[in-house]
């Protein structure tokens, strides 16, 4: 009788045993399939941004799938299967599904305007189709770079990329960067506001709005954006032309910030998330300090993620460690002895980086964010 007590008991154990992997199996199954669901949603938005789709609705008012294929130039099949798409993913809404196909007419619901479309709001997610897109766009170098441990080079991402960081980041920095951002930073502030008017690099400067909001935020600054990629400086310059009131404070520079003509030149130094990309970051914030005028300092803003590995992590972390490994890693790797940081660039990382660029302090600062943590280096 012991012994089938025994049995009993270790056959219990087993099947619970049993059940906790089926449950967790099931559980990695279910959120990998909604996941697919979800980058199903993803490209879709990368079509109707790309192809004009949402604006067309937004302009013309419900339409049916002939009617936008027309004002878009489109395949009318096409349109009609991402239509239905859409309306299968209550993205779009339907006024009558039950209507043949090429009579239903599809609308943008309320509130989804301003997230497709309103490429200044801080709700505007529309660009996040072509940063995934953009992201997996080399996967077969990525792979070589996996089995090597060379770089994947930042033009072979493509225009998705270059346009969807700059459209995404684009909003924060008209409502965020020079009203709320360095204003909280009390002496970089007053030096930008007062006289002798204030030099400011912006390094890594990509599309340009970083720069051209700072100037529009300090109407005496001078601000010089810097930036080794050649379709961003030209996009940059195109945003300038259509913001001429800001031609005498901005200019844009094809150039490598390291040229002695910018050296002791500049109040501040600015880096918005870029430094993690850069393959030699103790050498780049080197040549940021070098940049310094007497009394300037650089302020880096970079991801804000927790000060330690430590699993699992939360949507921001995951989201940053996916564009890690497809993007934001391989570009770090590129050339000789590179860094390798990745996107999850952690505070003690930024510090040790500063540290060994000769820099005297780098301070966290007291600038809330969802996305991004503030660092000020102090030579």
């Amino acid at each position: 009788m012991e012994s089938d007590s025994v049995s009993a008991t270790e056959a219990g154990s087993s099947d619970a045993s049993t059940d906790g992997v089926d449950e967790r199996r099931d559980a990695l199954v279910e959120r990998l399939f909604l996941a697919a669901v979800g980058a199903a949603d993803v490209f879709g938005v990368y079509l109707g941004d790309r192809l004009g789709l949402y604006r067309l609705l937004s302009e013309r008012g419900p339409a049916t799938s002939v009617e936008l294929a027309s004002a878009a130039d489109l395949s009318e099949r096409y349109v009609r299967e991402w239509l239905e798409q859409q309306a299968t993913s209550s993205i779009l809404a339907v006024e009558d599904a039950g209507v043949d196909a090429k009579e239903r007419r599809y609308s943008l619901p309320s509130g989804h305007e301003e997230a497709l479309l309103d490429e200044h709001s801080l709700n505007f997610i529309a660009p996040i189709g072509r940063l995934v897109v953009a992201c997996v766009r080399p996967i077969d170098a990525l792979l070589d770079a996996f089995r090597t441990g060379e770089g994947v080079p930042y033009a072979t991402y493509g225009a998705d990329l270059h346009d969807g960081q700059a459209r995404f980041t684009r909003p924060m920095f008209e409502n965020l960067l020079g009203t709320e951002w360095l204003p909280a930073i009390t002496d970089v502030h007053e030096r930008l506001r007062n006289d002798p008017p204030a030099r400011v690099a912006d390094i890594a400067c990509g599309e340009g709005y970083s720069s051209l909001a700072i100037a529009r935020a300090y109407p005496s600054v001078r601000v010089d954006g810097i930036d080794l990629d050649e379709a961003s400086i030209e996009a940059a310059r195109r945003h300038l032309a259509a913001e001429s009131e800001l031609a005498d404070q901005v200019t844009f520079h094809l150039r490598d910030a390291a040229d002695a003509e910018f050296a002791g030149s500049y109040d501040l130094v600015y880096i918005h998330e870029a430094l993690h990309d850069m393959s030699h970051p103790v050498q780049v914030l080197s040549t940021c300090r070098a940049l310094l005028a007497d009394g300037g300092c650089v302020v880096i803003a970079d991801e804000r993620v927790p000060d330690k590995f430590d699993p699992p992590g939360d949507e921001v972390e995951r989201l940053y460690y996916g564009f890690s490994i497809l993007h934001c890693l391989p570009v770090g790797m590129v050339g000789e002895n590179p860094a390798g940081t990745g996107t999850v660039m952690r505070a003690p990382t930024v510090r040790r980086y500063a540290e060994q660029a000769g820099f005297r302090e780098c301070v966290v600062l007291p600038i809330e964010n969802d996305f991004y943590r503030f660092y000020q280096l102090n030579p």
